[in-house]
């Protein structure tokens, strides 16, 4: 595909680099004994979570790359949780690697943008779901503030606080104290609740 925009301000590589160390590092801390549990995203329990994760560190290499974004499964049924991470990360690090992923425009779910603005969008999608597994797996505490701020700023932007549902997948805000932490913030404003607990 022919490159129709201008190159990013910034590079976001780095920081989608540091969200998917985050989530690779979520994955491997998490126990197969762990896959039942419930988790955040009602859709998913831990097992389901992973396997959606799985499917979107591959989605970001196709979609950068050129290629429709249903060429990549939205979900991997795996068995071999870290193995399989490493797998699709390294096949989208290949494409990462080339500095026209940021400038071709790509298609998404959502519409055709340049790479650039497909990386933020995905950057926020893994944090927020890296807070989904953190969270149901007990493990909040380490997760990266500032990955969360810079999330939260971008779903700021290209989120609205209504209309959700239908077709913007996305419950209702909900509220939290100005002074919530970075994380608490980002999935109040998606729509969970920051103080979900499995029990």
């Amino acid at each position: 595909m022919t490159s129709t925009a201008t190159a990013p301000r910034t590079d976001p590589r780095p920081l989608l680099a540091r969200a998917l160390d985050q989530t690779g590092a979520l994955i491997a801390g998490t126990e197969v004994d762990q896959s039942s549990l419930p988790t955040p995203c009602d859709e998913f329990d831990v097992a389901a979570l992973v396997g959606h994760l799985q499917g979107v560190v591959r989605r970001i290499g196709v979609v950068l790359e050129g290629r429709p974004f249903h060429e990549a499964p939205s979900h991997v049924d795996s068995t071999d949780w870290v193995g399989d991470w490493e797998s699709g990360r390294a096949a989208t690090d290949a494409v990462l690697a080339d500095d026209e992923s940021l400038t071709r425009t790509v298609t998404v779910p959502w519409g055709q943008v340049p790479g650039a603005a497909a990386v933020g969008s995905y950057l926020g999608e893994l944090t927020v779901h890296a807070w989904d597994l953190a969270a149901a797996t007990g493990r909040t505490d380490g997760l990266d503030g500032g990955l969360a701020e810079i999330a939260l700023a971008a779903y700021e932007r290209m989120l609205p606080a209504e209309p959700r549902g239908g077709d913007v997948p996305f419950g209702d805000p909900v509220p939290v104290p100005a002074d919530a932490d970075p994380y608490a913030r980002l999935v109040a404003w998606t729509g969970r609740d920051p103080f979900w607990t499995a029990g």
